[in-house]
């Protein structure tokens, strides 16, 4: 798409407070901003199809998935870049943190993800996450906003105490295709909990039946979709720094596509970002992306698209992403 055409498409997206901010990021920023971002959890159909009892065991990472992540983040900062973690607290009741330490002493920044992976638009407690489904009385006699407020807590509290850090912003567990708009309740938490930005908006965009390769319609939607996923203000004064689609789940178990077609749909949309000066902000799961593309291909595709960008792009992690964003 060239510039006009992109502006069409933001302006149709019906999204005010998106378009503006997006709209300055875009057109005043000198660098593309490419960030990686991996989500320490265990995925559901991972590694082997069956496996869905992860949805109780978030936290139980597999040492295949710390593996993953430890030569993951060796090989983003041999590139010259930095991979933003964000750790689902109970990663940190594991007897052996040590590959989580190794990553933090390397310069990687760790953000939360909550204790429990928890839904933070859940109305009821039922509604959290299916751990406390099956063992409500984890909970009980809690409001739904206090569980809430005090699993991100947790996770904060847990990465100072286990591993001496302190958490680099926050990642909603799942994104939401409006971000927090309209829960002003939330974004205040967060503030209130010393967040200064989250990641929570992940922008709707097309995607195939099970194991049907994506058409050019399907990777035109994620194209699109690139110019919703541009970080903003929120009227709280909390940034937003979006997730860029396609995720590793949304293409490897929601679509199961190939691993081609996945590099193909990543390619086009970093390539967008490096031509318009704009935010990329890769979302995956060592759960995940270890086990469809073990050999890293993705995360070297990645890089080499910002190498080869020269003064165009640049790598960036979260926090350097959200200090360049003003409110317009």
């Amino acid at each position: 798409m060239n510039r006009r055409e992109w502006l069409k498409t933001t302006a149709a997206l019906g999204m005010a407070g998106v378009l503006g901010v997006g709209k300055a990021q875009a057109e005043g920023a000198k660098k593309a901003q490419v960030a990686i971002t991996l989500d320490l959890e265990m995925s559901r159909n991972f590694p082997r199809w069956e496996d869905t009892h992860w949805d109780f065991e978030k936290g139980n990472l597999d040492e295949a998935a710390k593996q993953y992540s430890v030569a993951a983040a060796e090989r983003v900062k041999a590139a010259g870049g930095r991979i933003h973690y964000f750790c689902v607290g109970r990663v940190l009741e594991q007897p052996d943190v040590t590959w989580l330490q190794t990553i933090a002493k390397a310069g990687h920044p760790l953000g939360n993800h909550t204790y429990d992976h928890i839904y933070l638009l859940a109305k009821t407690n039922a509604d959290l996450q299916f751990r406390f489904q099956r063992a409500p009385w984890l909970i009980e006699g809690k409001a739904t906003a206090d569980i809430i407020r005090e699993n991100i807590r947790l996770t904060t509290l847990g990465l100072k105490q286990r591993i001496g850090i302190d958490n680099r912003g926050f990642r909603t567990p799942g994104g939401f295709a409006n971000g927090l708009h309209g829960r002003e309740d939330l974004q205040q938490m967060l503030l209130d909990l010393g967040f200064t930005w989250v990641s929570s908006l992940y922008p709707p965009h097309a995607n195939t039946k099970a194991k049907e390769q994506p058409t050019e319609a399907t990777f035109r939607s994620l194209i699109e979709a690139q110019a919703k996923a541009q970080p903003f203000v929120y009227p709280t004064g909390l940034v937003e720094i979006p997730m860029s689609p396609i995720s590793d789940i949304g293409a490897f178990r929601t679509g199961q596509w190939d691993l081609e077609w996945f590099l193909d749909a990543v390619r086009r949309a970093v390539t967008w970002a490096i031509e318009h000066r704009a935010v990329f902000d890769f979302l995956a799961h060592p759960s995940c992306l270890g086990v469809v593309d073990p050999k890293f291909r993705t995360i070297e595709l990645i890089c080499n698209l910002v190498k080869s960008a020269g003064d165009t792009a640049e790598f960036a992690d979260l926090d350097h992403i959200a200090a360049s964003i003003k409110p317009i």
